[in-house]
């Protein structure tokens, strides 16, 4: 698993593979996603609260790079790690969060 900085997101969307198209798994609780969240072109969004990954592991592909996204960094930690334990083999962990992404990309994301 990898760490990825938030302003450094666009070049490692920009450095895989043509025709490769990631997904941004976002960990956090419903009401949490309700609250403040973002998209990213080219990119898949699929918000699975982290308690209920296991259960849902299907709906992710294997093959596909995996962006994991929480609020500061810590459970998105843990699901990459989890990801990675289940054959994932290009999981990168967004640090920081989107707590992150607000106060350094765009702060039109509502911090909380």
């Amino acid at each position: 698993m990898q760490q990825v900085r938030v302003t450094d997101l666009a070049a490692l969307l920009a450095s895989l593979d043509a025709g490769t198209r990631p997904v941004l798994l976002d960990v956090r609780e419903p009401w949490e996603v309700q609250t403040a969240s973002f998209t990213l072109p080219g990119v898949d969004s699929l918000a699975i609260p982290m308690n209920e990954l296991p259960g849902r592991l299907d709906e992710l592909d294997p093959e596909q790079p995996v962006l994991s996204l929480c609020h500061h960094g810590m459970r998105s930690l843990q699901v990459a790690a989890f990801l990675e334990r289940q054959g994932f083999d290009q999981v990168f962990n967004v640090a920081g969060g989107i707590d992150a992404w607000s106060r350094e990309v765009d702060a039109s994301v509502p911090l909380y």
